[in-house]
């Protein structure tokens, strides 16, 4: 997620943590601070009011995270690749691969809510303890008020929409049901939609009423419906690339540099002539050894150009995302996903460069499918 910081790793997962999330702790903290806990327990200082907001805003940062950590832990055990975890303003992100069966689909999909549900219950046992036993009343307060925002953030969470996780359950149940992964993703993607919509028009009307907490429902919804709208497109392109291998998609030939070369004479003689935004390096033997971003060549300063090997520039061949042609498509960028630069898939074999596939080869593919798509459909009409 742009606009995120690695601050760490969880369990052995990257850890990133947006910018937002300072907000987050200042907005729950003010709110618990200055109004819940004044109002539950009266007549307490200050600064108590503001060091048990303080606390339990932090408190929550840590559930949200037992939340997201949950779908990692389940996901890594079932073999799912795991990219990191990203806490923001509206929660957390688990960036990893899709499951390979419906049932897998459906644990990594009830980890996080049911975790939610145990810490929000851990919490409130615990507050009711600490209150009953030592009378420590303010302590209590952040608890139960913790126990109660996490069992709100569970049965938010199982929804019946995508991109929250209840939406994941009903994409999993459909396609245990049908055998069809696409279409349970476009039902889920679209009650996601329905979703987002009506959380902008419940918040909308909260606004007009006086409640400024609409605001933050309208937040939510605008997030739901633009992740819906990604994961329908998604959908789509899944459905595109389905069976395709990567000799199929990729472009070819591709225009190679020798990586022996300066960046004045790679400028020059290859980068001016090139049709990709990157440029795959060579050695000697015509074997590939890394890839070049042009924008990168295009930093270097002019006096460093005639100094400065292209190699030394480049991303080396083992972090970059390569492929043999008879490897489907849809599996290689599974291997891509984790990348934050785009789509650039190298397709080699025998250690040699034969292709290349981007963004606009998998664009193609999507449109070509849909066009097939449309003409199927205008010939049905026809025959009937």
């Amino acid at each position: 997620m742009n606009g995120s910081v690695r601050i760490g790793r969880v369990l052995g997962v990257p850890l990133r943590v947006h910018w937002t999330v300072p907000l987050l702790v200042f907005l729950f903290g003010y709110s618990l601070g200055s109004q819940t806990l004044p109002v539950w327990i009266p007549d307490r200082p200050a600064v108590t009011y503001a060091v048990a907001g303080l606390v339990g805003s932090l408190l929550l940062i840590g559930s949200l995270l037992a939340h997201e950590a949950a779908h990692a832990i389940i996901a890594r055990r079932k073999d799912i690749p795991v990219e990191d975890v990203t806490l923001w303003a509206l929660g957390g992100v688990t960036q990893m691969g899709r499951p390979r069966t419906a049932g897998v689909a459906f644990l990594v999909a009830v980890g996080g809510p049911l975790t939610s549900l145990v810490v929000g219950g851990a919490a409130f046992g615990v507050g009711v303890g600490v209150n009953e036993w030592f009378s420590w009343e303010v302590p209590a307060a952040v608890l139960v008020w913790l126990a109660w925002v996490n069992f709100l953030l569970g049965v938010f969470n199982l929804l019946p929409a995508a991109p929250l996780d209840g939406g994941r359950v009903v994409q999993s149940v459909i396609w245990w049901r049908t055998g069809d992964r696409d279409r349970a993703e476009r039902v889920a993607a679209r009650s996601g939609q329905v979703l987002g919509f009506l959380l902008i028009a419940g918040g909308w009307v909260y606004v007009l009423r006086g409640a400024l907490g609409g605001l933050w429902l309208m937040a939510v919804g605008f997030f739901v419906l633009i992740v819906a709208n990604a994961e329908r497109r998604q959908a789509g392109m899944a459905s595109a690339l389905r069976g395709v291998r990567a000799a199929d998609a990729m472009s070819s030939p591709v225009e190679t540099c020798p990586d022996w070369l300066t960046v004045e004479r790679c400028v020059e003689d290859v980068a001016m002539r090139a049709r990709h935004s990157v440029l795959p390096l060579i050695d000697f033997g015509g074997r590939f050894t890394g890839l070049v971003d042009l924008s990168r060549l295009a930093r270097v300063p002019a006096a460093q150009r005639k100094e400065l090997c292209v190699r030394d520039m480049a991303t080396p061949l083992s972090q970059c995302i390569t492929c043999a042609p008879d490897e489907l498509v849809e599996d290689a960028l599974e291997k891509a996903r984790p990348s934050r630069s785009g789509i650039r898939i190298l397709v080699t074999e025998g250690g040699l460069l034969v292709g290349i596939i981007t963004a606009r080869d998998i664009t193609r593919l999507v449109q070509r499918h849909a066009l097939r798509g449309t003409d199927s459909g205008l010939n049905n009409s026809t025959d009937a």
